[in-house]
């Protein structure tokens, strides 16, 4: 891709960026949310046209102008919503765009799951059936038909978008090995991911972006940590982890034998005013659902919740909005925006008795409370009209946040607060929940990110199989710890 341009009303996405990808690399493509990473991918894959600029194929030049001319030409993405269908078997969907297609229509079924038992034995998927449906395999096993997917069309590059935002440790460890594989095979493979750590591990060469500007194209060996963040950013982030706060000892939320049907068991947890206490354990551990049913979203079983000292009856969102709870969901796109409304329109959404006269929205206070939560959360936005669904992850989130801080809750759970966001925002989403935590707010932290919980967090609570196994004081824990409880350990001794 050479001297690559793209404008949208209000904003220039991309201007004059270079990118290239070689046959047999890993080449990091990173960059804040906005910085103009998804422009580029969407013309890569042919989702969105260029302005301008050329792009070559193995040397040659081509226009995509759809997706389907991006299959094609070998190129391919598993992006970080799947598109699997969920009601199809494995094999059918490692065969879907063959059977969709004019030239091969029908596809013997005996050749599609011999196919498909190959490709995922190669990708070390060994004990699933390709019979099974989607809808019944983990998130990593669903990430693996999607590779085999690609495989299967033999893509010359497969583009992965935060591959390992839902995985657990050992999940990204085979991922890796897997990349590790497609590289050795010749397969190029762009890498985008909010993780350092992770991207310094597996990738050749990194690319930022930066405004819609290419900052530059390097050997991952040449590059620290800290000039990559510099690169992104345009200054060092000094400190990522904020903790100034001081928690009170007055009791804000108690929770007590809360059980959820077949996922929380007997649950219970303290958190005081002004702390973070932090929720974590391995996926499906219930961490999700025990919250959940704090906020009123899920039914619960039994248990006692009390606030502030006061038992009170929550079995709704309604309930625990109108308790002063506010719940940051860690999928914004599906349950935390409405994403065809405006900036303003969503940050109303939680508290429009705030806004409104008699039943009706003053729409002069309305804007007036956006403006407020825009220039405060440093929220990118060509103005408060734009629709969510065009601004990048990072700003999305700032905009859910907006949403419930206008609620002035005083117990706010964040569930995966950072999830897909970059490392710029992640610090300023950190020294926010610092900084409600200092004027007296209680957080919840709900994150599989262990340095998050540990650096962010007073206390933690490990979760394993639906059970609350370990208490633990974030100032004199470690990962190694907490991995240990979330397993399934019982006593843990220090090395």
């Amino acid at each position: 891709m050479a001297g690559i341009s793209k404008a949208f009303p209000g904003v220039i996405a991309l201007d004059g960026v270079d990118f290239e990808v070689r046959a047999g690399e890993v080449h990091a493509l990173l960059g804040e949310n906005g910085a103009g990473k998804s422009t580029l991918v969407k013309i890569m894959t042919g989702v969105y046209e260029k302005d301008s600029g050329e792009m070559y194929v193995r040397g040659e030049k081509v226009e995509i102008r759809s997706p389907l001319d991006a299959q094609r030409l070998g190129i391919r993405i598993i992006h970080q919503e799947f598109t699997l269908i969920n009601d199809m078997s494995v094999a059918e969907n490692i065969f879907l765009d063959a059977m969709g297609s004019r030239m091969l229509s029908w596809v013997p079924y005996r050749r599609m799951r011999a196919e498909s038992r190959e490709l995922l034995k190669r990708l070390g998927l060994h004990h699933v059936s390709v019979d099974a449906l989607v809808r019944d395999l983990s998130v990593a096993e669903q990430q693996i038909v999607e590779i085999a997917r690609a495989l299967r069309e033999e893509a010359a590059v497969i583009i992965m978008d935060e591959p390992t935002a839902a995985l657990t440790d050992a999940e990204v460890e085979r991922l890796m090995d897997i990349i590790r594989q497609l590289r050795a095979s010749g397969t190029g493979i762009v890498y985008i991911s909010h993780k350092l750590d992770e991207v310094m591990a597996i990738a050749d060469r990194a690319t930022v972006l930066r405004d819609g500007r290419l900052v530059g194209t390097k050997p991952m060996a040449e590059l620290t940590r800290d000039e990559i963040v510099r690169m992104m950013v345009g200054r060092p982030l000094t400190k990522l982890y904020v903790r100034n706060h001081k928690p009170t000892s007055e009791v804000a939320l108690e929770v007590r034998d809360l059980s959820v049907p077949g996922r929380v068991h007997g649950a219970s947890l303290v958190a005081h005013k002004g702390e973070v206490v932090g929720i974590t354990g391995l996926m499906g551990a219930g961490q999700s659902e025990l919250v959940r049913a704090i906020f009123g979203a899920v039914p619960r079983s039994g248990g006692e919740i009390k606030l502030h000292g006061r038992p009170v009856d929550i079995r709704s969102p309604q309930d625990a909005i109108r308790h002063g709870i506010a719940l940051l969901t860690e999928n914004r796109k599906e349950e935390g925006l409405v994403l065809l409304l405006s900036v303003v329109a969503n940050s109303s959404l939680a508290a429009l008795e705030k806004v409104s006269r008699f039943g009706f929205v003053d729409v002069a206070k309305e804007r007036r409370q956006a403006a407020d939560y825009v220039e405060r959360l440093a929220i990118k936005t060509p103005s408060l009209d734009q629709e969510v669904d065009s601004l990048s992850g990072g700003n999305q989130q700032k905009v859910v946040l907006s949403k419930w801080l206008a609620t002035d809750a005083d117990v706010i759970i964040m569930a995966e607060p950072t999830r897909g966001i970059d490392v710029g925002a992640k610090a300023e989403v950190y020294a926010l929940i610092d900084e409600l935590a200092g004027q007296g707010k209680t957080i919840l932290l709900v994150s599989s990110e262990l340095p998050e919980v540990i650096n962010l967090s007073d206390r933690i609570y490990v979760m394993h199989e639906g059970r609350i196994v370990a208490e633990l004081d974030a100032a004199n824990t470690s990962q190694e710890e907490i991995g240990h409880y979330a397993t399934g350990g019982t006593r843990h001794e220090s090395a």
